[in-house]
């Protein structure tokens, strides 16, 4: 896929701090700066969505990679493995998230965050009410409402960068373990 619409040209100093940041400009700011606007809400409202803590940030990473890979956006993937590695997150762990049904490196507690995350992703949702309450036994209040408005979050980028042709930049090829593949056939449902 190449991407849908031009790159944009950044300011010098949000290019500048991009660079710092990531290594490289990422290019689904590049494809919104012809809106800067939005370009700009977009970032911020990441940026407070990333600050949220009521989660343990491994599991908002692992639902964020499953969105992912359900959705198709190998960008966001490949930012999200990135970002596991300068979280000092677990990678060996977090490389399995493409692959979390057969994988065993996982605790049941992340197993039902990513299936939720892949539940409120199917078109339409196919969120139980047993699913919910189990997490919301374990997580309590706050940290529900976080992780759903994250997710729900995840979706609105993935969707988005997917629709724009952005694809993955290679950021996470500086992880020492590679990521691992989606299976080609998945019981996740619907991902349209």
């Amino acid at each position: 896929m190449a991407l849908r619409l031009p790159k944009a040209e950044l300011p010098a100093e949000l290019k500048k701090n991009m660079i710092k940041q990531l290594g490289a400009v990422p290019e689904n700011v590049e494809v919104l700066w012809h809106s800067p606007r939005v370009a700009q809400d977009s970032l911020e409202f990441g940026a407070t969505v990333g600050a949220w803590d009521a989660v343990d940030p491994s599991l908002k990473s692992f639902a964020h990679m499953a969105v992912a890979s359900q959705v198709g956006c190998s960008w966001c993937l490949d930012v999200g493995y990135f970002q596991a590695q300068n979280e000092d997150l677990d990678l060996a762990t977090a490389s399995q998230v493409p692959r979390w049904r057969e994988a065993d490196v996982f605790t049941p507690l992340e197993r039902d965050v990513m299936g939720y995350a892949e539940a409120m992703t199917n078109t339409p949702p196919t969120v139980t009410d047993e699913q919910y309450a189990a997490l919301l036994e374990r997580l309590g209040l706050p940290a529900m409402v976080e992780l759903t408005a994250f997710i729900a979050y995840v979706n609105l980028a993935t969707r988005a960068n997917v629709a724009n042709g952005v694809t993955s930049q290679g950021f996470s090829d500086a992880c020492e373990i590679p990521l691992a593949k989606r299976p080609t056939t998945s019981p996740a449902g619907s991902t349209a």
